[in-house]
Order: structure tokens, then sequence, then C-alpha cells
């Protein structure tokens, strides 16, 4: 079990099933790494490109393409969950030569090299397979640099710190649809010209990554970096805490509709020009922009599970509000922003969570862990609610989707009640 850094930093250390967390201390002040900062402009360069495009995909598959609500359905279920496959690899490659950046840059380069081929899809299969490249270098890219943060971090202000990287990478985000918004309202259909906004931030986002971020290995694998390491097994992993952390995790996500459907259902019901269809993006980047650094600091404080759990109360009450039958902008607002909350206290928060209840030297490989069980669920929710959809009508989908979420949140506190009741929080 990892040992934190408490009892050299003044923190409080507090022990439970879930593992092993810092707490903050008396006398520790919170000081973010260059690292961290660095990190999370590259995330957001990033993110602008990533986010610009997914912004416009849901219209430009049902609506430019022609597709079906199963096509977008399946795209999206790609581009939730494909990145799974090669995350806890990715994590153990970084753990393993001890030099997380050289993985972060193949996977960052490998969704660069996916955005050329924007330019010239034109079909399902086409844009199938672009999502697909785009979506294995996430995975490749996202576990080591959460490791690179982690071992940047204070381990008093662990989710702090992640929180402040995802602040920044939510700049980018909601930046993307904002530019995407522009460019449709100045240039109708202008899918093409928003796919090489986003090939050129994300030539931003390697170069940046490339030259500014140092490459910093881990404390154990500076100390021996020639000690011999096994292949993977899940059995290196196995561990109460970060086991009943999988498998909560993968219950909720089970239950995680992607956003482009909750938004899909909301312009099907309210029947707005499709040229504003991106700033639903900006507004619910916006919420988790404004709280990803206070809920990180909430969760360091008060518990990560606790944070965990209601972030995915909010969705089930953004669910609810996109099932009623009607509308109108108070309501698609209050939507958005409980979709905010919701990525604002899970996210960062996750990462904090499994990244404790590991060892040093495997902090990428659990965070990996967590990342793929949580992608692969998702990526079964969405193909699962294209289908659904097409069976039963948007309303009805959605109401199914809220009454699972609210099972799957009562099952994850059961599964959860133990960590929350011997720990101060997680």
């Amino acid at each position: 079990m990892y040992i934190s850094m408490a009892d050299r930093t003044g923190g409080r250390k507090n022990s439970g099933a879930t593992g092993t967390q810092t707490l903050p201390g008396p006398g520790v002040a919170f000081r973010l790494s260059p690292v961290i900062l660095w990190l999370g402009i590259v995330s957001m360069a990033t993110d602008i490109s990533s986010e610009s495009v997914s912004a416009i995909l849901p219209l430009y598959v049902t609506g430019f393409l022609g597709l079906s609500t199963i096509a977008f359905g399946f795209i999206d279920g790609l581009n939730q969950g494909v990145s799974a496959v090669v995350r806890i690899a990715a994590g153990w490659a970084s753990d393993r030569t001890g030099h997380p950046k050289r993985v972060a840059v193949a996977g960052y380069g490998l969704s660069m090299l996916a955005r050329v081929g924007f330019l010239f899809a034109g079909g399902f299969w086409a844009i199938t397979g672009i999502v697909t490249g785009d979506r294995i270098g996430k995975g490749i890219r996202t576990a080591p640099r959460d490791a690179l943060i982690s071992s940047a971090a204070q381990p008093e202000h662990l989710a702090r710190s992640f929180g402040v990287h995802r602040m920044l990478d939510t700049v980018g985000a909601a930046t993307g649809p904002l530019l995407a918004f522009l460019i449709l309202l100045f240039i109708p259909n202008g899918f093409s010209t928003v796919f090489v906004v986003s090939l050129a931030f994300a030539v931003i986002g390697v170069a940046l990554l490339v030259l500014v971020v140092p490459d910093r290995r881990t404390p154990r694998t500076a100390q021996k970096p020639d000690r011999a390491r096994p292949p993977f097994t899940w059995s290196q992993l196995k561990d109460a805490g970060l086991t009943r952390l999988l498998v909560t995790a993968g219950i909720l996500a089970l239950l995680t509709v992607g956003d482009g459907f909750i938004y899909l259902v909301l312009q099907d019901r309210d029947s707005f020009a499709v040229q504003w269809f991106p700033l639903l993006y900006v507004g619910t980047n916006v919420v988790y922009l404004a709280l990803a650094v206070p809920l990180g600091r909430f969760a360091d404080r008060w518990g990560r599970i606790r944070v965990f759990l209601g972030g995915h109360g909010a969705l089930l009450a953004c669910y609810l509000l996109a099932a009623v039958p009607f509308g109108g902008l108070g309501v698609t607002v209050a939507c958005l922003v409980l979709l905010g909350v919701f990525y604002a206290a899970t996210d960062g928060v996750l990462a904090a969570l499994a990244s404790r209840l590991v060892s040093p030297d495997k902090v990428a490989t659990g965070i990996g862990a967590a990342q793929t069980v949580v992608a692969l669920c998702r990526m079964a929710a969405s193909a699962g609610f294209g289908i659904l959809w097409f069976a039963v009508g948007a309303p009805a989908a959605m109401t199914t989707a809220a009454v699972g979420l609210a099972a799957a949140l009562v099952a994850a506190a059961v599964l959860m009640r133990t960590s929350r009741a011997q720990e101060a929080g997680a």
C-alpha cells in the first residue's frame, strides 16, 4: 500500500479501506508547480483542437452526413471509450520506462495526425477510423500526463492541483466550441474550416509539450533505473480500495450518456437554430472551468469520494431536466450548469483518488486502470443510448437513463460506504 508523504510534509494522514491519502495539514501552503501549469496550457491548446470538432460532430454526423442516431451512438461510443484499449498499456509503459513525457508525446502526436484525416473524411467509415485514431492518441497520453501532474503536485493538495490542470484544460474545452460557433455563424456549413483550425491548435499543443515540459521521472524509477519490471497484469492493481473504486466508477459510467446526446435531446425538444449548437458545449465548459479548482479543493478537504458521488447526483438532475416535456432557455441553462458540475466534481477527483491507491511506481498504471474502466463503460452507454433513442424516442430514452443512474448511485453509495465511514475524506 502506498504510504503518503504526509509524515515528511506536515500533512494529516488518513488510512482506510480505500488506501492511504493525504489531507491538508496546518502550515502547508498551496504552491503550483510550473510543470502542472505548462501541462495545463498544452491541454488547453489540445482541447481547443478536439472540442471544436466534438462540438460539431453530432450535427455533422446526423445533419450534414444524414446518418441515424444509431450511427452517431456508435461513433460517440468510440469517442467516449476507444481510448480504453491503450490506457493501461500506456500507463504501464510510462511506469516501466520512467519517462511519462515520452509516452505522452506519442499520444498527443497521434491525435494531431488524426486531425489531418478530418480534412478528407466524408462518410461513416472514414469518420469512424479518424475518431478511433484520435481517441487512441488520447488514451496513450492521458495516464502519463496525469502521472506527471501527480509527481509534481503537493500530496496535501493533490485534487486541487488536478483541478488547476482541469481548469486550464477546460479553458480550451470552452474556447474550441466557441470558435466552431463563430465559424459556422459566418460560414454556413463551414465544417472544413473548423477542421483546419482544429489541426492548427493540435500542432501548437504538441510543440509546447516537446519544447517546454520537462521529462520528470518517478522517484522509485529514478533511484533504480535498471530495475526489471514484469509485464502488466491486473493482479498488480489488486487492492481492496482500488477494486471498489473501479467497480463504483464502472457502474456509474454505464449510465453516463455522452454530452452530444444530451445536447441533441435539448435541440430536438427546443428546435433552436443549428449554429447555436456549439454554444451548449461552451456553457458546460464554462461551468466546469469555474468549479474545477473549488471542487478539487473541497474534495481534498471534505472527501473525494463524497464529491465524486455528488457529481453524479448533478448528472442525474441534468437527465431529469432533459427528459421533461417543456423546455426553454432556463431549463437548457440549468442542464448545462449541472453537466459542468458533474465534470468538475468527477474528472480530476477520480484521477486523484486512483493515484493515492497505488504505490509510486504504479501511479500511471492505476490512473490508466480507472480511466479504462470508465471509458469502456461510457462507450457501451453511448452505443446503448443511441439504440434506445431510435427505438423509443428521446424523452423516454432520457427517462430510462435517469432511472438507471439513480439505481447506480444507490449501489455506488453502498459499495463505498465503508470507505466514507473510515476516512475523513477521500
